[in-house]
């Protein structure tokens, strides 16, 4: 008996004849204009005293560097988190800014990332947080892909990766989509890998419309529990349980430095049962 393969992806592409949906026949979409949060309700769910203002734990770092790490931290604090550590390698220890002194340090391996040693420290940071970020600069060690997957499998509270993080524990993506409570912010190749990781049978294409794009995702998160935030031509677009928003963004930098990241990892924070609102409301403020 031959083996089986699995079905190719399907572009999604319109035929001479066939004409391409309208925004009017995608009532699950909707557009939110920077400056102008769709979700005004959810903005009240804000703590006004940082002292009730919850804790984020972020994780990342090696030895080569820490820039998002470090952004994301500051950005934390920028949105009003209460309380935020990090847990970084140790082989950063002599390089810390004194910016930052809410940080710790777990055992490092050769490659400066963190080692199989450092999984009681972030499983101790998942138990004191209210939220995880993953904020990339992890390295490519399969040691430390190895521990990020066995953190991910025993920590079960709400969990927003970005960056290299993403690739990092690309062999449990399967596994992670069908989480609950898990957000993505990804770069578009990273959200194609995600979709070829289950097979899905549609194919995402840089060239394809925004409103095909939306209509791939609306579908793509009925079927998974995930949140997926990522940048196409110039708009950003959310999707989770079928609902879509997309607002115009012209500052990428913001997502590949981690800043964004962690204002959606904040306000999710504030918000664990509305992820679409959090990260909504999130990049309205940025």
């Amino acid at each position: 008996m031959g083996h089986l393969r699995a079905k190719q992806p399907v572009p999604v592409c319109y035929t001479r004849g066939m004409q391409p949906p309208t925004r009017s026949q995608f009532p699950f979409w909707q557009v939110q204009k920077p400056g102008q949060p769709l979700f005004s309700a959810t903005a009240w769910n804000k703590p006004e005293q940082r002292t009730q203002a919850g804790r984020l734990g972020i994780i990342g770092g090696n030895k080569l560097g820490f820039a998002g790490v470090a952004s994301a931290y500051s950005a934390a604090h920028t949105a009003g988190v209460g309380e935020v550590r990090v847990l970084l390698p140790q082989a950063l220890q002599s390089s810390l800014p004194p910016s930052m002194v809410e940080a710790t340090f777990a055992p490092s391996n050769t490659s400066g990332s963190l080692a199989r040693d450092a999984i009681s420290q972030m499983r101790a940071l998942g138990a004191w947080a209210g939220m995880i970020l993953l904020a990339g600069d992890a390295g490519r060690s399969s040691e430390t892909a190895i521990t990020y997957d066995d953190f991910i499998r025993d920590y079960h509270g709400p969990l927003v990766l970005t960056r290299d993080a993403i690739d990092l524990v690309a062999a449990s993506h399967p596994q992670l989509l069908e989480r609950p409570d898990t957000l993505f912010v990804a770069s578009f190749a990273q959200v194609q890998k995600l979709l070829t990781s289950v097979y899905y049978p549609k194919m995402l294409t840089f060239s394809m419309q925004l409103l095909q794009l939306v209509d791939v995702l609306h579908k793509f998160t009925i079927t998974y529990p995930t949140t997926v935030v990522t940048l196409h031509k110039d708009n950003l677009v959310i999707a989770h349980g079928g609902q879509v928003v997309t607002q115009q963004w012209t500052n990428p930098m913001l997502l590949w430095r981690g800043e964004a990241a962690a204002h959606i990892a904040s306000w999710y924070l504030w918000s664990p049962r509305q992820p679409l609102h959090a990260a909504a409301t999130a990049i309205c403020e940025l």
